[in-house]
């Protein structure tokens, strides 16, 4: 299965691990709850599909990566403690609580939060004097003498064989106890997560023409060739920055994070040719309406690769608006209950004399539950990008908001009217991002006609996530004009697939 599967695959598993009766016993006893052995090649998203599920359930993450422990980092180290046995006197070694047991109850303490995964990664890589320990805890979630906590599932991860040499397999007794969740590398699910992550649009773009160039591992004269999921990640990153500062990225940069030369070569001329392309077109003019007509005849004569990555820098311009767009709403939708709770709390208190000093004591209050609460999910391991952004938006507002009410009157009123302000402000750019949307449409449509190049861009707004939700929400007649002759297209086809198997 790809990781998009394996993702929920284990969701459920852990939903399912997690579900209690009537009693608050779980459904699943604990003893009868399986850990659950990811198997995959090495960089495909199996860590990030945890963080994923935890944030997705509420409950906490302790990860571990077990290439780095020693036996007495896993298990504890020795002491001598005292015993007495029917009046006999002994002296015996005991151990003290696990590292990895010990995080899991200061997750706990610190947030509040008493379920959770334990991912251990690389399990399959331990150093040999763990090992044994290591086969006892998969088969009685103990390490030494402590147990995990009940309402943590475990979750392990590793690679097969042929890509590392410390891999030991285990045996059939441990597998037995074990649920083996296999995945492979799979570029249509990895450039949901690309879209959704704004991975460089020049790695999208090139992968869309060459999607063999995803994930390569082969065995060279030269040693090991490899490509992952991974590295095509941390360049976009870099690449990004480098951009910002103005740093080449040159074949020296890339072969850093891919490990092809062939495939470093052939990235890097796209690149330049990538940027020779931004250069050509004015891709601000084209979503703004004032492209000529010269450019669209060069689009229109265009080949095929230029055409597609044209469409990836104006959809990249294009998306990365709607995020942040949608990013605003979001925080403003949270802004919003915070307000609700503001007023609410300040009606009941509206008899004090100083409305001011209210107002403000009001929002230090609601400041401190926000800080707690972003504390509490960072502690936890499930706080989100979009949870952090969000969270840190509206307490930007309110310290801003509360320096500024010492001087106001009507301190509900004027926070009302800051809000409103911000409100306009997201609606101005929204309208604006449906232009513009407009705009990439009938450009697309006078460069490319009926060209392959419209349904892409019909599919690359359907299958980004920001895209989707925006022109959910606030709607596009272009988008849905050309994705109902889409539909109708595919199920012309369905249909004479269906003629055909009939034979008639």
């Amino acid at each position: 299965m790809n990781i998009k599967q394996a993702k929920e695959h284990i969701k459920n598993s852990v939903r399912l691990y997690l579900k209690k009766d009537e009693f608050g016993d779980y459904r699943i006893p604990v003893v009868r709850q399986r850990p659950i052995f990811l198997l995959g090649s090495p960089g495909i998203g199996k860590t990030a599909i945890m963080e994923q599920i935890a944030q997705e359930l509420g409950i906490a993450l302790v990860s571990y990566s077990m290439t780095h422990h020693t036996r007495q980092s896993a298990l504890g180290l020795p002491f001598i403690t005292h015993k007495s046995y029917q009046g006999m006197e002994f002296d015996i070694s005991e151990y003290t609580m696990s590292e990895i047991i010990a995080s899991i109850y200061e997750v706990m303490e610190s947030s509040g939060i008493k379920e959770g995964i334990l991912f251990l990664d690389e399990i399959n890589c331990v150093s040999e004097t763990l090992a044994p320990s290591m086969l006892q805890f998969l088969q009685y979630k103990v390490f030494g003498r402590h147990k995990v906590p009940d309402g943590w599932v475990i979750v392990t991860a590793g690679n097969p064989p042929e890509y590392n040499k410390s891999v030991r397999e285990f045996d059939v007794v441990t597998m037995d106890r074990m649920k083996l969740v296999e995945v492979e590398a799979d570029y249509p699910t990895w450039k949901e997560y690309a879209l959704k992550q704004g991975i460089h649009n020049a790695v999208v773009t090139y992968l869309d023409m060459k999607k063999n160039d995803f994930y390569r591992v082969e065995t060279t004269v030269s040693g090991k060739s490899y490509v992952t999921a991974r590295g095509w990640e941390d360049l976009s990153a870099t690449m990004l920055l480098c951009e910002e500062e103005g740093i080449a990225v040159d074949e020296t940069l890339v072969g850093q994070y891919l490990h092809n030369e062939k495939l470093v070569r052939e990235f890097t001329a796209y690149y330049e040719l990538y940027n020779k392309y931004k250069k050509d077109y004015k891709v601000e003019d084209i979503l703004d309406g004032a492209n000529s007509a010269q450019e669209i005849e060069r689009a229109r004569i265009a080949k095929f690769d230029e055409r597609l990555s044209l469409l990836g820098m104006l959809l990249d311009r294009l998306e990365s608006e709607m995020r942040e767009n949608l990013e605003t709403a979001d925080y403003l939708t949270e802004l919003m209950k915070a307000l609700n709770a503001i007023r609410a709390l300040y009606e009941k208190r509206k008899t004090e004399t100083n409305d001011t000093g209210v107002i403000c004591y009001i929002i230090e209050g609601q400041l401190q539950a926000r800080y707690k609460l972003i504390e509490s999910m960072s502690a936890a391991g499930t706080l989100s990008d979009a949870d952090r952004k969000k969270n840190k938006a509206v307490i930007r507002f309110l310290e801003q908001q509360g320096r500024k009410l010492r001087q106001e009157e009507n301190p509900l009123a004027a926070l009302k009217a800051a809000f409103e302000r911000e409100t306009a402000s997201m609606k101005e750019e929204n309208a604006k991002i449906q232009r513009r949307l407009h705009n990439v449409f009938t450009f697309s449509e006078a460069a490319f006609m009926d060209g392959n190049e419209v349904l892409v861009l019909v599919t690359e707004l359907t299958i980004n996530a920001y895209s989707a939700r925006f022109i959910g929400l606030y709607g596009s007649p272009d988008y849905a004009r050309h994705n109902e002759a889409l539909m109708l297209h595919e199920r012309e086809g369905d249909i004479m697939q269906e003629i055909n198997d009939l034979g008639i």
